[in-house]
């Protein structure tokens, strides 16, 4: 077991959810301190306040992984006596470093909308509101048939051959490869000078374009050869649809007032908003984590019953409203269900680290219902 420093922490978390699928000008990322160390502690929470930063102290946390950035616009000063200059001054002070994954973490999948469709019990969930479309290369390598399944396996591993809702797709041809190393070659197989022939396979797989680099890197790690021979192919089919927000249906249809105390229960808020006939009935359900006043048109045009979203404006109620559009607010603080999510995610990736993620025990909800 070994304690990982925070940089391999993140570039573990990207992976799951990159930077580049976060909403233009969000500021995600890297906030406060330095990654440049080690981690044995990770506390996972939605916002980052002074409760929270205490916590962290007490509970000897290194990073905080939060989802609502600290530094939402940028500052002009740092005055440690106001309220955000003094919790910067305690993390620095406390050498805790925090990590913001905002929009990209709600696109992710298994992110912050999937883990509140899935709450909500919602089957055959699609993007609600599309936002990116990867490119895709195809990556094929020639390989000694003695090392084909180590470097299928680093291919996978590093998240090539991901195609729909298949994970460890590939293909694979048997051929004879024939090279002749040169001098100062330190050749795997056959002898400097002499023309070698050497049984292989020729491995190909698809990869998202933001991820070849990383798909190549560990391709190379696991290959035998001291030179790789591989190609690289720009391919025009796109790759899966990502975006905010899910659609989907649920299992027995109920009432608007059904649907509104099952959320309730299900996301765990003492009280919600709702608009539109009481007696409604709900099958198709929108949602989208955080304020979605922006996108009910969105939910309306994909056959929703019901939109699931918080912050709604009351104009913006009254125009769904207006087109026959139900509405189910239960504030913004839902977004909570990617405490347990990151922490379920990332402590299983890496088990032989000697790494504990927490879940935050402080409530960042600043409403009270009376």
């Amino acid at each position: 077991m070994k304690i990982p420093n925070g940089r391999q922490i993140i570039e573990e978390f990207e992976k799951w959810s990159p930077k580049y699928l976060a909403m233009e000008g969000d500021p995600i990322g890297l906030h406060v301190g330095s990654l440049n160390k080690k981690v044995d502690r990770v506390l996972v929470t939605l916002d980052v306040n002074e409760e929270v930063v205490d916590e962290a102290i007490a509970k000897g946390a290194g990073l905080i992984i939060a989802h609502h950035p600290p530094i939402f616009r940028p500052l002009k000063n740092l005055q440690t006596d106001f309220p955000l200059g003094r919790l910067m001054e305690k993390l620095i002070k406390s050498d805790i470093a925090v990590y913001a994954a905002h929009t990209n973490l709600d696109v992710a999948t298994g992110g912050v909308n999937d883990l509140l469709a899935e709450a909500l019990g919602m089957k055959n969930t699609n993007v609600l509101v599309p936002t990116y479309e990867a490119e895709l290369v195809k990556i094929a390598v020639f390989a000694p048939e003695s090392h084909e399944e180590a470097v299928r396996e680093a291919l996978a591993k590093a998240g090539a051959g991901a195609i729909g809702d298949y994970e460890s797709c590939s293909y694979t041809f048997s051929g004879t490869g024939r090279f002749r190393p040169t001098a100062g070659a330190n050749p795997y197989t056959g002898e400097v000078g002499e023309m070698a022939v050497a049984s292989e396979s020729k491995i190909e797989v698809v990869v998202r374009k933001p991820d070849k680099d990383r798909v190549i890197k560990a391709m190379i790690s696991a290959h035998p050869y001291e030179e790789v021979a591989y190609d690289v192919f720009t391919l025009e089919n796109k790759g899966e649809a990502m975006g905010l927000g899910r659609v989907g249906t649920l299992e027995t249809p109920m009432t608007l007032t059904q649907f509104a105390e099952w959320t309730k229960q299900q996301l765990e808020v003492p009280a919600l908003r709702i608009v539109g006939d009481p007696d409604a009935i709900i099958k198709k359900v929108a949602v989208l984590g955080g304020d979605g006043n922006k996108y009910f048109q969105q939910a309306k045009r994909a056959g929703a019953d019901v939109y699931v979203t918080g912050d709604m404006y009351f104009h913006t109620a009254q125009d769904a409203q207006a087109i026959g559009l139900n509405i189910v607010d239960p504030g913004h603080h839902v977004e909570k269900v990617m405490i347990q999510g990151v922490v379920d995610h990332m402590s299983k990736q890496q088990p032989t680290w000697q790494c504990e993620f927490l879940q935050s025990q402080t409530n960042t909800e600043p409403f009270r219902f009376i």
